[in-house]
């Protein structure tokens, strides 16, 4: 977790900050290397890409995701962006697999600072991202269908920006659960990032990333 203003600048990371499957919450890092891409051919995201962009976020469109994952050269472009945004333990998935791209929540919250921050803590080259492609983001976290708004958002607040991400796996039958994004309470702004697998069902998943992200607001907040 990260506060965005107050005096508490500084990431706090609750348990072993160790590598899970990201599922969909990689398709804000796809839009990312979609973003940046752009932006060192000079121009903004065309109709095209938006069209795909907003199904992606907006919906976990996974259709969208193929074609975006294609367009930005796989696992290549996706780590080549995530060197731009100091991202240091993100890895993505094998061929087409994207959904298999492992990262920290360290990571995510240097993506998210990339994404929602003004400075360059604590990813180094978070002003990457132009300000209208982060607006971009913003936006579209800020407006996923209802029932894919769970996650952080239950840290609480007035507002929130979301991005979750579900697979269950074929060998075991157990879920990974993740959630990243923004939330705003008391007037601040904060960063989270939980990752979770082998929880036995996606609703158990739900519950106990939920139950963090209330859990490590409480905690941060209060000091």
């Amino acid at each position: 977790m990260l506060p965005l203003d107050g005096a508490n600048r500084k990431v706090t990371v609750f348990g072993d900050d160790h590598a899970y499957d990201t599922a969909s919450i990689v398709k804000v890092d796809i839009l990312a290397a979609v973003l940046l891409q752009a932006q060192g051919a000079g121009r903004t995201a065309t109709a095209q890409e938006r069209a795909y962009a907003q199904p992606m976020i907006q919906h976990s469109d996974n259709a969208a995701a193929n074609t975006l994952w294609r367009q930005i050269g796989r696992a290549p472009g996706l780590d080549s962006a995530n060197k731009r945004l100091g991202l240091t333990g993100t890895k993505g998935g094998p061929g087409n697999k994207w959904g298999l791209t492992r990262t920290t929540a360290s990571d995510q919250i240097r993506l998210l600072a990339a994404v929602f921050g003004s400075g360059g803590t604590p990813a180094t080259a978070s002003g990457v991202l132009a300000k209208e492609s982060r607006a971009y983001v913003q936006t579209l976290m800020s407006s996923v269908e209802r029932g894919q708004s769970w996650g952080i958002s239950a840290a609480g607040g007035s507002s929130w920006a979301v991005k979750n991400g579900w697979l269950q796996r074929d060998a075991t039958g157990l879920w990974d659960i993740n959630s990243i994004g923004l939330f705003t309470v008391n007037g601040h702004r904060c960063l989270m990032a939980v990752l979770s697998d082998r929880s036995t069902s996606m609703s158990e998943g739900v519950k106990l990333v939920e139950s963090v992200a209330r859990a490590t607001a409480r905690s941060a907040l209060a000091n």
